[in-house]
């Protein structure tokens, strides 16, 4: 019964989005495009923090991994969208791979610390080789490159109505995929690794094999948003590998509920309006202080801790709805 309302709740949610492109002005059209691929970015960190009880500060990586890796094919090789996509999913997922090898062999904060390193790595390497990357200016992809064409149709994803529709494919696609995941047999393990790594050792299961998969999975999943936002914005920088963009996602996470499947799209939602409507009010009423907004949000994220403990839809889980996944 629980996974009939589970099902029903998704496809509710999918369909909810789907509708919003008929009513949305054309700012937050754009706005909500942009959100569902930032909350693909977010459900593939929480696959990762909430479930298996792994802390990261290094996810940036894993999204320009993608980023690059769809962008810079485009705009060097010449290469299709749909082949350019799955390569910067690809770099991403060897790039975990890689990654995941070297950083599981560590533990706690020590884990943490590893990725921040990685990631930042790859961020001073986005600097170096600017000849190719352009660094902090970045790379805007021409809009014959974003054209599409397949089985005699035109896909154009400059444009904004085929761009909201390809990100709540995206987002639709990756929804599903973690629901999958979270109740599968796979999904309970990394949910018994997060509550008690050693007794699920004792139990005969290979928690680094499954934590692995778990990083692997994750930075898949965060190179796709990545590669999506490169092919659907036309817009490669090195600013998506620096580390605001491995804070930006836990906080996401937190917001919307850690160990949820929703959770992550609600967090991304009410952090993108948060920030842009009290950077777009502080900035006319004190236009002197041009990070005032961060004030705000600080306050947000503690009133957050207060009364929503869980995350929101952890909280709600916790006390109202606990079939929740």
């Amino acid at each position: 019964m629980n996974i009939g309302k589970q099902i029903i709740l998704h496809i509710a949610v999918i369909a909810l989005l789907a509708a919003l492109d008929y009513v949305l002005p054309a700012y937050h059209q754009g706005v909500f495009s942009r959100i569902m691929v930032l909350a693909v970015f977010a459900m593939g960190y929480n696959l990762l923090f909430g479930y298996t009880g792994l802390l990261s500060l290094g996810h940036a990586m894993f999204f320009a991994a993608g980023l690059y890796g769809a962008g810079l094919t485009v705009y060097h090789l010449g290469w299709a969208l749909p082949l350019a996509f799955v390569a910067g999913v690809g770099c991403a997922a060897v790039l975990a791979l890689a990654i995941g090898l070297l950083a599981l062999r560590t533990t706690g904060v020590a884990f943490m610390i590893v990725t921040m390193m990685f990631a930042q790595v790859l961020y001073l390497a986005t600097l170096y080789f600017g000849q190719w990357t352009r660094g902090d200016e970045g790379i805007v992809l021409p809009q014959p490159t974003r054209l599409v064409e397949f089985a005699g149709l035109h896909f154009d994803f400059s444009n904004p109505v085929t761009r909201y529709y390809a990100a709540l494919v995206l987002f639709a696609a990756v929804l599903l995929i973690t629901l999958g995941i979270v109740r599968s047999r796979f999904g309970r393990v990394l949910i018994a690794i997060r509550e008690n790594e050693d007794r699920t050792r004792m139990l005969g299961y290979n928690v680094f094999a499954n934590k692995l998969a778990a990083v692997v999975i994750s930075g898949a999943i965060s190179g796709a948003s990545g590669a999506a936002y490169a092919l659907l914005f036309g817009y490669v920088g090195s600013t998506f590998a620096s580390v605001q963009y491995s804070i930006l996602p836990l906080l996401w996470v937190l917001l919307g509920g850690a160990s949820t499947t929703l959770g992550p799209l609600l967090g991304t939602v009410l952090m993108y309006y948060l920030v842009d409507f009290s950077s777009d009010v502080l900035a006319r009423a004190v236009p002197d202080w041009n990070f005032s907004y961060l004030g705000v949000v600080g306050i947000a994220l503690i009133v957050l801790v207060l009364f929503f403990p869980k995350g929101i839809f952890g909280t709600i889980r916790a006390h109202w709805a606990r079939w929740l996944p």
